[in-house]
C-alpha cells in the first residue's frame, strides 16, 4: 500500500511523507524523529540547530538570483495524534503508519494518518532537498509537541531566526488563507473518593460505548458529534434513575485534543435488576442514535465482569455524575466578527475513575481572551461546587488577524493567479503556533496555508491528493514571490 502512495505526484513530497511516517512521533516522545530530522539536514550538508528544547532548525542559502528576498521561515510540527479505532491492533512506538490510497485520497489503516502536520513537514524537506526550486534564504523551523502544549513554540529563543516572514504549513483547507486561530488552555481537574466494598447480592457489568467519529476538538467542534464521555455520563445518570447503581472504575476518551469516541464504565446493580438494566441501556441506544444521526456506527453494550475489589461511595458517584453533565462542552458562543467562526468552545476530553480518585480533563479554546478567562471560571464555578481541584496549564494565546500583511497580499495575489478564483481570508477555531512564536518575534509576518485534511485527530483521517498538488504548486509560488528586503 506504501508504494502506491510513493509513486503520488508530487512523488519528491509523498516519498518524504512516507520516510516521515516510518519514525514512530507521538508528542512529548519526538527522539526519534528529532534525529530523523538532524540527519536529513545533516545529510543535505545544511546548517542544523537543535535548541534546548529539541525543536529542530535547518537554514538554507537563497538560489542564485533570489538573494535580495526577505528570508523565509516555514513552520510544520514534528508530533502526531496517535489514534487508533478499539479493534486495530498497532504499536505506535514500533510500527510505521500503514497508508493507502483510496480514489483521490490517502488514509491509514485503522489509525490516525499523521498527514496533521506530516504533509506540512514533508512539503519543507522537499524544498530543502530540491536544486531546481528557486526561494530566498530559507529557514525551516521544526517544532515539537504541538498537540499537547505547544511547548515547542513555547520555549523558541529569540535571536535564533532572523526570518522576517513565516509561512505555517498546518492548515487543512486548501481553498483557505488563515490570517489568525483560538487560544487555549487544558483544564485539569482532581477529586478523591472514598472506596467502599461491593454490597452483597450485586452483579458486576462492563458498559461500553465506542464508534463514535471523534476528531479535532478545533475544527470540528461545530458538527455536532457525540461525546463519548457526555453520552456515558447520560446513560450513567438514566440508569442511576431507576437501579441502585455503584460505579467501580470509568475510561472515557484519550487525548485532550481529540473529540472522545469511546468510553467504558465497569458497575454493579442487584441481581435482580439485571433485566432492568438490559432494557434500559438498549432503549437509550435506540434514543441515542435518534439524537445524533451523524453516528451511525455508535454502539452500546453490556458484558459481564469480574466483580470489583471496590465501588465509589454514593455521594462521590453522585457528584460525578452531576458535574459531567454540568459541565460545558462543544460550542459555547459563536464569533460576532466573522460569520461561521467558533469563537469559545470546550472538548471535555478525559474522564477517569479508578484507585480513589477522579480525573477530568478539558481542552477550552477560544478566539479571544476576555471569552477564554470567563469560560476558565466558569468551568472552575462548576467543579468548585463538589469540593474538586481545578488547574490550569498550558495556557496559549490565539494569534489575531492582520489583514493589512504584506504577505497575505502576495499570497492572495498568487492564489487568484494560479487558480483563477478568491481564496478565503479566515481564522480558525484550532491552536496554531503563530501565536506563540510571535511573542518571541513580535515583527514577524505570518500566514497559514496547507493541503486538505478531513478528520484529523481520528482514525478517519485523510488528505486529498489532488489538493496536495495544488498546495505543492502554491508553495512554491509563494516562495519565489516572497517581498524583497
Amino acid at each position: 500500500m506504501t508504494q502506491q502512495v510513493r509513486q503520488l505526484e508530487p512523488q519528491i513530497l509523498w516519498n518524504h511523507f512516507e520516510d516521515l511516517n516510518v519514525v514512530p512521533r507521538p508528542s512529548k516522545k519526538e527522539e526519534k524523529v528529532r534525529a530523523f530530522m538532524r540527519a536529513f539536514g545533516e545529510k543535505l550538508q545544511l546548517e542544523v540547530i537543535e535548541d534546548a528544547i529539541g525543536n529542530i532548525i535547518v537554514k538554507k542559502p537563497a538560489t542564485p538570483g533570489m538573494e535580495n528576498k526577505k528570508t523565509a521561515i516555514l513552520q510544520a510540527h514534528l508530533d502526531m495524534v496517535h489514534q487508533k479505532n478499539s479493534d486495530v491492533v498497532f504499536d505506535f512506538s514500533q510500527q510505521g503508519i500503514q497508508s493507502w490510497v483510496d480514489g483521490d485520497w490517502v488514509k491509514a489503516k485503522g489509525t490516525t494518518l499523521g498527514s496533521d502536520n506530516g504533509i506540512g513537514v514533508a512539503a519543507i524537506m522537499s524544498v530543502l532537498a530540491s536544486k531546481e526550486i528557486a526561494h530566498g534564504a530559507i529557514e525551516a523551523l521544526f517544532t515539537i509537541d504541538e498537540e499537547t502544549g505547544m511547548t515547542g513554540a513555547f520555549a523558541l529563543k529569540s535571536g535564533v531566526l532572523t526570518g522576517e516572514v513565516l509561512l505555517n504549513l498546518d492548515s487543512e483547507e486548501d481553498d483557505e488563507l488563515c490570517v489568525g486561530c483560538a487560544g487555549g488552555v487544558e483544564v485539569l481537574v482532581k477529586h478523591c473518593y472514598a472506596e467502599e466494598a461491593l454490597p452483597a447480592g450485586y452483579l458486576s457489568f462492563q458498559l461500553v460505548l465506542r464508534g463514535l467519529k471523534g476528531g479535532h476538538s478545533g475544527v470540528d467542534i461545530h458538527l455536532n458529534r457525540g461525546n463519548a464521555n457526555k453520552i456515558m455520563n447520560r446513560l450513567l445518570t438514566a440508569i442511576t434513575a431507576q437501579v441502585p447503581l455503584r460505579i467501580a472504575a470509568v475510561n472515557g476518551g484519550s487525548l485532550r485534543n481529540a473529540i472522545p469516541r469511546e468510553s467504558t464504565v465497569n458497575i454493579a446493580i442487584p441481581a435482580f435488576d439485571k433485566d432492568k438494566l438490559l432494557a434500559l441501556v438498549a432503549g437509550f441506544e435506540k434514543e441515542i442514535k435518534i439524537e445524533f444521526t451523524n453516528e451511525e456506527k455508535l454502539t452500546l453494550s453490556v458484558e459481564a465482569a469480574d466483580k470489583p475489589v471496590s465501588v465509589m461511595d454514593a455521594l462521590s458517584q453522585n457528584h460525578l455524575l452531576k458535574v459531567v453533565y454540568a459541565c460545558p462542552n462543544g460550542v459555547v458562543a459563536m464569533s460576532r466578527d466573522i460569520p461561521g467562526l467558533v469563537d469559545t468552545s470546550n472538548n471535555l476530553a478525559r474522564v477517569i475513575v479508578a484507585n480513589g480518585e477522579i480525573s477530568i480533563q478539558c481542552l477550552a479554546r477560544s478566539n479571544n481572551e476576555l471569552s477564554k478567562n470567563d469560560l476558565m471560571q466558569m468551568m472552575q464555578a462548576v467543579f468548585d461546587l463538589v469540593g474538586a481541584k481545578t488547574e490550569f496549564k498550558g495556557n496559549y494565546p490565539g494569534w489575531k488577524p492582520n489583514l493589512s500583511s504584506s504577505i497575505l497580499k502576495v499570497a492572495e495575489e498568487a492564489y487568484t493567479q494560479i487558480f483563477a478564483s478568491k481564496a478565503k481570508i479566515m481564522a480558525i477555531h484550532a491552536g496554531l503556533e503563530c501565536g506563540i512564536i510571535a511573542k518571541a518575534y513580535p515583527d514577524l509576518d505570518m500566514i497559514s496555508f496547507g493541503p486538505t485534511i478531513k478528520y484529523p485527530h481520528s482514525p478517519d483521517e485523510k488528505v486529498q491528493i489532488s489538493s496536495v498538488q495544488k498546495f505543492w504548486v502554491f508553495l512554491q509560488h509563494m516562495l519565489k514571490n516572497v517581498p524583497v528586503k
